[in-house]
């Protein structure tokens, strides 16, 4: 059934209780892991359990949501890993950070939406998925019951909760349109562990999205969201879930300019806009009638001002590298990000809202070379460069 809800305006603390190392490499420091489940295996215990824990306590803090309040936002979206609640060694459990999370969110006012960003095996391979190169997860099914268990705890500890705005079943199942750049984009570290791997199908995902409604809905109020990712096929979701007993649930999806990039819009401010106006916001408008669609995740990063923030640098433009030979000015750079900020804010708005990736990078933008202009990810810095700002 179709439900109109007030709209969301928020962003998500990426990186926080699920890693990803180009957010804050030196907590990689010292090893070749390039994602969250081999980092464990190449640090000794003690080590690792204190960059976790000293991380986890510094990277967001109460005073996180009042800066995020300020900023016009009213909702978190939280990524969480399948280990959340500590039962999967060598793997160190988050629930005290989440409950921390819930008590600042209820008192400045902000709703949380619970994302299951994670799953054993992996629901996609990309490296925010837990492990790079393996995606196995749902042809197994003991892990597939164990994700519907992590669900149900997550409700049945947070349902009651003023805070909760919503759980989110799974982040981004990989479909087979994406399978290809998956294994390019992300070569295993072990194929044998990696036999197996392939893309979530449509007829899993469908059963395996009402299983968990319904798992939810024992512990979850019918007011709060359940959510569900478009798994990378947003139209596809037109004749779900259309039954009368289906209350309250949320279409997800992911859009970002760089995807528009490789399926070749010119990286011009107007191919940009051109190209939000009539796919992003189309699209959502049309998804928008059978259910509530958010946007999850997006930003405003973009190879037009990307890397041009140094003389000699090179950019991709047109599909070819490019020796840059003007820098932007400060000026230039806010102008495209501003104008791609209002025209995506319009598309988002057209449904019922949005969560920006992310709230923070501990990426050093300005001695590291290669990530030069890669601020627009973090949110603080785009509200602070005036790049960003709520309607």
């Amino acid at each position: 059934m179709n439900t109109r809800i007030d709209k969301v305006k928020g962003v998500n603390l990426g990186n926080w209780l699920v890693l990803e190392k180009w957010m804050s490499p030196e907590l990689f420091a010292g090893t070749t892991a390039e994602d969250e489940y081999y980092l464990p295996t190449q640090l000794p215990k003690e080590v690792y359990e204190a960059r976790i824990r000293q991380h986890r306590a510094e990277y967001i803090s109460e005073r996180d949501f009042v800066y995020i309040k300020s900023l016009g936002l009213n909702s978190v979206r939280i990524p969480v890993p399948y280990f959340i609640f500590g039962d999967r060694e060598p793997f160190i459990g988050c629930i005290e950070e989440l409950d921390k999370a819930f008590n600042w969110a209820e008192r400045y006012g902000l709703s949380i939406l619970i994302d299951l960003h994670t799953a054993p095996d992996s629901q996609n391979g990309f490296d925010n998925g837990g492990i790079s190169g393996v995606c196995k997860w749902s042809s197994e099914p003991e892990e597939v019951e164990f994700v519907l268990t992590v669900l149900e705890r997550l409700a049945h500890r947070y349902g009651e909760r003023k805070g909760l705005w919503g759980i989110q079943i799974i982040n981004e199942p990989v479909s087979e349109d994406l399978w290809d750049m998956v294994q390019k984009r992300y070569p295993p570290v072990d194929s044998k562990k990696a036999e197996g791997s392939g893309p979530v199908t449509s007829k899993f995902l469908r059963e395996f999205y009402v299983k968990a409604y319904d798992r939810l809905r024992k512990y979850l109020p019918k007011e709060k969201y359940v959510v569900f990712h478009d798994g990378f096929r947003l139209k596809e979701w037109k004749d779900f879930m259309r039954e009368d007993r289906f209350e309250n649930v949320v279409l997800d999806t992911h859009q970002y300019l760089m995807v528009a990039e490789m399926q070749g819009t010119a990286q011009t401010l107007d191919s940009y806009v051109k190209y939000i106006k009539d796919v992003y916001e189309e699209d959502v408008k049309e998804m928008q009638e059978y259910f509530p669609v958010i946007c999850g995740e997006w930003c405003l990063f973009n190879s037009l001002a990307c890397g041009r923030d140094t003389k000699g640098g090179r950019s991709v433009l047109n599909g070819e590298m490019e020796d840059i030979t003007k820098v932007l000015s400060d000026e230039e750079k806010k102008h495209i990000y501003k104008t791609l900020c209002k025209a995506q804010l319009e598309a988002w708005n057209g449904g019922s809202g949005y969560y920006y990736w992310s709230y923070k990078l501990l990426t050093d933008t300005v001695n590291t070379k290669g990530w030069e202009g890669w601020d627009p990810w973090d949110l603080g810095r785009s509200a602070a460069f005036g790049w960003f700002e709520t309607e």
